[in-house]
Order: C-alpha cells, then sequence, then structure tokens
C-alpha cells in the first residue's frame, strides 16, 4: 500500500541539491582525470590526446547539464518567468540527445509559464529512464497556449516504466519516504500539481507514454 509522502522544505532543497551533484559528478571527474594524465611526465602525444579529448567532452557534457538542471530543478529567473520553448528544445537535445538516444521535440516555438516547462523537462527525464537501452523519445503538444500540456512516447529494447516512479509522480511510495535516488520523479509530480495537471504513466503496445491531463 502507497503512503503519502510528507517532506520538509529544506529536505526537499537539499535532496535536489543531491540530485544535481549526482548528475554532475561522472563527468566533472572525468575532467579530474583528464587533467591528471596531462600532468603525468613521460605521457607520450597519443595519451595527450585521449586526455584532452576526453577533457572536451566531459566539459561539454558538464555544461549541458548544468543549463538543463538550472531550469529544470532551479529558479532561473523570477518565480513567475515565462521560458521559449525553443530554449526549452536546446537544453534538452544538448542533455538527453546522445548516441543511443533520438528526441524527436514536435513542440511548436512560443512562451509557456516556467512551471510548464520545468514540468516538461522532469518529464523528459523520467521518459528517458524508460528506454534504458536506448531508442527514440517524441515529445507532442496536448492541447495549445499557455496551458499546453504534454506527450512523450518512448520506445526501444527493453522500455519499461519504471517500478516505484507511478507512485512518486502521485506524491505516495510504500513507507512514506523518499531518498535522493526518488526525489526527481516526486518533484515531478508536484510540479504538475502546481500547474493543475495530472501525469500518467503507460504502456501502449511497444512504448512507454507521459501524459499530461
Amino acid at each position: 500500500m502507497s503512503v503519502a509522502i510528507a517532506l520538509d522544505p529544506l529536505d526537499l532543497a537539499a535532496l535536489l541539491c543531491s540530485r544535481v551533484c549526482h548528475d554532475l559528478i561522472s563527468p566533472t571527474g572525468a575532467i579530474v582525470n583528464g587533467l591528471e594524465v596531462l600532468e603525468e611526465e613521460g605521457s607520450d602525444a597519443e595519451t595527450k590526446t585521449f586526455a584532452l579529448d576526453l577533457i572536451k567532452r566531459s566539459a561539454k557534457t558538464a555544461s549541458a547539464r548544468l543549463q538543463f538542471c538550472r531550469l529544470a530543478f532551479g529558479a532561473a529567473g523570477a518565480i513567475a518567468a515565462k521560458v521559449e520553448l525553443g530554449d526549452a528544445q536546446a537544453m534538452a537535445l544538448a542533455f538527453i540527445e546522445a548516441d543511443k538516444i533520438k528526441l524527436a521535440w514536435n513542440l511548436p516555438r512560443g512562451l509557456l509559464p516556467k512551471n510548464r516547462v520545468k514540468l516538461l523537462l522532469n518529464l523528459l527525464i523520467i521518459a528517458n529512464q524508460t528506454i534504458p537501452r536506448g531508442g527514440t523519445l517524441a515529445v507532442d503538444p496536448v492541447g495549445e497556449g499557455e496551458g499546453m500540456g504534454f506527450r512523450i512516447a518512448t520506445s526501444g529494447p527493453n522500455a519499461r516504466i519504471p517500478q516505484a516512479v507511478p507512485a512518486l509522480l502521485q506524491g505516495t511510495s510504500e513507507n512514506g519516504s523518499v531518498d535522493a535516488h526518488a526525489i526527481q520523479p516526486f518533484y515531478a509530480g508536484l510540479l504538475a500539481r502546481a500547474c493543475g495537471l495530472e501525469v500518467t504513466l503507460k504502456a501502449e503496445g511497444d512504448a512507454i507514454v507521459i501524459a499530461t491531463r
């Protein structure tokens, strides 16, 4: 049986910070490793070239994740600000699209209230988790104007719904608690309710569909 999660605002902030740090540990650690290789005496030209390439790729990844997380989890401007969907698209492409995942962004350009864009980016994180071995991810609008919602469909090998996520989106868990690993879908649910929306997550044939209504 699921139990409603009661979370102190300070704990919510701390868990979100932990989540962001987790996303940045890997690329920043790779940068440090690359710099250490460059500083080693006796490194040949091939090794130094590899280290420089590692640093460049990791710095690009870290920058993309920082920009994405700044909007998905942070303030990124005034509380009541609106965000251009074209900017959100650029952040999403840099953050999500890789050799094994292709993102089809079918949303029109235009301004949306910031919390709706934050919700969209958080739903993209969840959608990404449904295709651990890669595949396709398509984002389509539901409705139009400032009340626009979203439909995100993913497909790929072993596409599946992460077990705890549907409950976390509803603000519940098995024991009424949440940790840094689970805070992101819980936060997505908070954003949805702040926007007056409900999020559904279900399988439709070979696809996993996340939609707002």
